[in-house]
């Protein structure tokens, strides 16, 4: 068992514990080679033989090392010391607090201070995602607030590579269950915008210093995602403008779709709505309209007083509605005049096919007539040779109906 005068891979020196997961623990330690601080975090011990979870936390290792970005936490080395039967990965040490621990110690943070550890968090996020990686396991514990006040996600330790095979059997869930998106919950695929549910809820948490649910099982917590709404954060914090409530809320919508379409827009949409910009509610691909926009239009001293509340069903689209009932009043002079003209052009498209068939059956016959003719002409017997004399005619006579005809048909 590792202790504080334990040395991993010959010089990584463990110099006191940082905390605990279900999987690992994590240590501060002294890399003695770049004499700096570390930190380092060794697979628990009773599944380093567990070939799966070596596996996982391989990958972990691998997904981390990929991300090279101000806000994420950078990962310097991992392998396996065969002396003390450790798998290890080398972190960077971020001295500071994690929000857990803030929330701990304060209860919840200023709403600015709020959005501003979002905000950070939002931009790594969104180059993980950018690089094919999905963190799965966003919550206050995740998010380290530096000495300097920069933001770090940490733990990547159950992330998905969406370039790889899925590490999970189908249907097992991983993360903290409180941050979970609904389709996570219901054991399904998590893609980026899990994550940006995830965020939402640390969000509402850090905002309001509770959860957006309180549950005591997945399948609770499923349950009420299904069943019921949040409290709209201004209803529990006062200092919360009412844009920043609903900019919030869109991030924890059911339907996955409805979320801002990444954490980019997330991070606009929250720092419009700390400035009291409205955000435009999202669609899934049923209502066949777009994902979240945001409309930077800045909200006047008139709709501040209206967005007192959270926009229901019928007035979060009334101006849409107002908008085309407006456009319908103005094309109704037109319709008499259109349906008209396409009277007309049908009228003018029968006649021009019944010409086109007449013309074909004329054709035909006269086609017919030719031929006939030409076996009379070059025909030898002295019964066709009479015949052809006494038909000659009749025959010039049909030949000039024909052309009358035709004639006729195609003025």
């Amino acid at each position: 068992m590792a202790t504080n005068t334990t040395t991993i891979a010959g010089r990584y020196r463990l110099d006191g514990r940082l905390g605990v997961g279900g999987m690992s623990t994590v240590y501060i330690a002294f890399d003695q080679r770049l004499e700096r601080s570390v930190a380092i975090k060794l697979l628990a011990e009773h599944l380093a033989d567990d070939p799966a979870f070596v596996s996982r936390f391989r990958r972990e290792a691998l997904a981390a090392a990929r991300l090279v970005h101000p806000n994420i936490v950078q990962v310097f080395d991992f392998g396996f010391d065969e002396s003390q039967h450790q798998h290890f990965i080398v972190m960077e040490h971020v001295p500071g607090y994690s929000c857990a621990e803030l929330l701990r110690d304060r209860g919840h943070l200023d709403v600015d201070q709020a959005i501003e550890v979002v905000s950070q968090a939002c931009r790594g996020l969104d180059y993980a995602h950018r690089n094919g990686v999905v963190h799965r396991d966003v919550k206050p514990g995740n998010l380290l607030v530096s000495e300097s006040e920069v933001v770090k996600l940490a733990d990547f330790g159950i992330a998905r590579a969406t370039d790889q095979s899925s590490i999970t059997q189908v249907g097992s869930v991983l993360g903290t269950a409180a941050y979970l998106s609904p389709e996570q919950a219901r054991g399904e695929e998590a893609g980026p915008r899990a994550d940006l549910y995830s965020l939402g809820v640390v969000t509402y948490q850090l905002v309001s210093g509770r959860l957006p649910y309180e549950a005591n099982s997945l399948s609770e917590l499923a349950l009420k995602q299904q069943r019921e709404m949040p409290a709209p954060l201004h209803s529990l914090n006062p200092a919360v403008p009412v844009a920043l409530s609903h900019a919030v809320a869109l991030a924890l919508a059911l339907d996955q779709y409805e979320r801002p379409e990444n954490a980019i827009v997330l991070a606009d949409a929250l720092r419009d709505g700390l400035q009291g910009i409205e955000p435009i509610r999202g669609e899934s691909p049923t209502s066949q309209a777009t994902n979240v926009l945001r409309d930077r239009r800045p909200a006047t001293a008139a709709t501040r007083v209206q967005l007192t509340a959270p926009p229901t069903q019928e007035t979060r689209y009334a101006p849409r509605q107002a908008q085309r009932t407006a456009a319908e009043a103005r094309r109704a002079p037109a319709e008499p005049r259109r349906a008209a003209a396409e009277r007309r052009q049908r009228g003018r498209g029968g006649r021009a096919f019944r010409r086109f068939v007449a013309l074909l059956a004329l054709l035909i016959v006269f086609v017919a007539a030719v031929v006939v003719a030409v076996v009379i002409a070059t025909s030898t017997s002295s019964g066709i040779a009479h015949f052809r004399n006494s038909a000659a005619h009749d025959f010039n006579s049909t030949i000039n109906q024909i052309k009358h005809l035709v004639n006729s048909y195609t003025k």
